[in-house]
This record gives C-alpha cells, sequence and structure tokens, in this order.
C-alpha cells in the first residue's frame, strides 16, 4: 500500500511568502511553466539549476559541485517520470530533499502506473506563495 505524504501549508498566506537561499534542480518540460518557475524560485532568494529533462537533470546534478537541497520535479516529463528520476537522483544525493508538481491528481497518476512513494505532490497550477510555502515546509523539515 502506497502512503500518502501530505502538505499543511494553506494556499494563501497572510504576510509576505517564506524566502530561502538553498539550492534547487527545478526539472520541468513545459518552457514557459519552467521560465516562471524559476523566476519565482529566484525571486525568492533560491539558487536554481534548470533542466527540461530528467537526463539534463543528472547532468546538471553530476557536474554540480555544491549541495542540493531539493528537486522540484514535474511528474511526466519527456524522457520518464519525475518520480523515477528523483529517486534516480537522490541516490546519489542522499541529503536532496523531493517535491514533485503534476497536473494530475495522485489518484489519476496511480491508474496511469505512476506511484508516488509517500513523495510530496505540489497540485498545479499552483500560486507562488503555495509554491513558497510548500518548499519551506520540505526544506525545514
Amino acid at each position: 500500500m502506497e502512503t500518502t505524504a501530505t502538505l499543511d501549508a494553506p494556499l494563501f498566506a497572510k504576510s509576505a511568502p517564506p524566502r530561502g537561499n538553498e539550492t534547487v534542480l527545478l526539472v520541468e518540460d513545459d518552457e514557459v511553466v519552467l521560465r516562471v518557475t524559476r523566476m519565482i524560485l529566484e525571486d525568492l532568494g533560491y539558487r536554481v539549476l534548470s533542466a527540461e529533462d530528467g537526463t539534463r537533470a543528472a547532468a546538471l546534478s553530476k557536474g554540480f559541485e555544491g549541495d542540493i537541497d531539493l528537486v522540484l520535479s514535474d511528474v511526466m516529463l519527456p524522457d520518464g517520470d519525475g518520480v523515477e528520476w528523483s529517486e534516480r537522483l537522490s541516490r546519489e544525493r542522499p541529503k536532496m530533499k523531493t517535491l514533485l508538481m503534476s497536473a494530475y491528481k495522485r489518484e489519476a497518476l496511480r491508474r496511469e502506473g505512476i506511484f508516488m512513494h509517500g513523495a510530496f505532490l505540489l497540485q498545479k497550477p499552483f500560486t507562488s506563495t503555495a509554491l513558497a510555502l510548500h518548499i519551506r515546509q520540505i526544506l525545514d523539515q
């Protein structure tokens, strides 16, 4: 039986969204979503490495000498699913945390044979505040 991870962050916060200074590996095949998400993360203070697919993300991870604190990956990628890619990356960087994002609900992904294995899932579309809160909650655990 698959475990479900939940996040307690509300969709809207009354104060400014939390900021950070960690490194995030962003993996997203939609160019617009990649660009906008990268801008949001950078505006929040994060250092961002971005890739369009899992293969490029793995190459970036291997070539980056510093810590990567979080991989933020779309579930559906052109070269496999983001769950598998994030698990591969985490084996090489065991301290790295994972946040997956998808326009599909967890149940729909499961029907497609994609199992989240208890990973955190951020539902698309999301607000910049929701993204900031979810990232902080995961990184601060």
